[in-house]
């Protein structure tokens, strides 16, 4: 069984061990043919990571870690300054 990966964006690191990471995705609507983007936020354990906000990171499912945790970092793809 492979896990879930996505890329997303940290925007929030006011947490201890956990930061909300948006994950946008496009997709094209099926009667109108127009590009559309959506985005989800997850909470996502750091994993030892010394994070902040606007990193790019990859993250994976993973069991639930708690209540809203279930994923977990696994890189960080791009660190903006």
């Amino acid at each position: 069984m492979s896990r879930k990966t996505l890329k997303g964006e940290v925007i929030s690191t006011k947490m201890q061990n956990t930061v909300v990471v948006k994950v946008e995705r496009k997709f094209r609507h099926k009667l109108y043919k127009k590009v559309l983007k959506k985005h989800k936020n997850y909470h996502v354990d750091t994993n030892g990571f010394s994070l902040k906000e606007g990193d790019k990171v990859l993250i994976e499912e993973t069991r639930p870690l708690s209540k809203t945790k279930h994923f977990r970092v696994i890189k960080v793809m791009k660190e903006e300054k």
